[in-house]
């Protein structure tokens, strides 16, 4: 499965920014979705993930209340509103092949699939 995230840019705090995931695979609604992101001297970090019927949702702490995820039948979409310059970072998209409805990848160790990433920049 390859993954590509879009929608990545320069903005100022405050401003918004929608990323966009999509899969080189039909079934893209069998797979579980998450969004993580590393910033520069930092850890990959999660950001937020849904399962594949899309009822589950977990978003990690530092967005919650800000970001939004949602998917429909071929893209996972990241809704994130009032940007920080701390949400600075390159944002991944990743999927797990894991056969289960309510499974969430949050580790970047339960992911099996990663997309190259798109940089995100928020000024002060």
């Amino acid at each position: 499965v390859q993954l590509q995230a879009s929608g990545g840019g320069l903005v100022q705090a405050g401003d918004s920014l929608r990323l966009s995931c999509t899969a080189s695979v039909r079934t893209f609604t069998e797979y579980p979705v998450g969004w993580f992101r590393q910033a520069p001297g930092k850890d990959r970090e999660f950001v937020a993930g849904i399962s594949r019927t899309g009822r589950n949702i977990k978003y990690g702490d530092s967005v919650k209340g800000r970001f939004t995820i949602s998917r429909d039948k071929s893209t996972v979409s990241l809704q994130m509103n009032n940007l920080k310059p701390e949400d600075t970072a390159v944002y991944y998209c990743a999927a797990d092949q894991v056969a289960n409805n309510q499974f969430i990848p949050t580790k970047s160790a339960e992911v099996d699939f990663w997309g190259p990433g798109t940089l995100v920049t928020v000024s002060s």
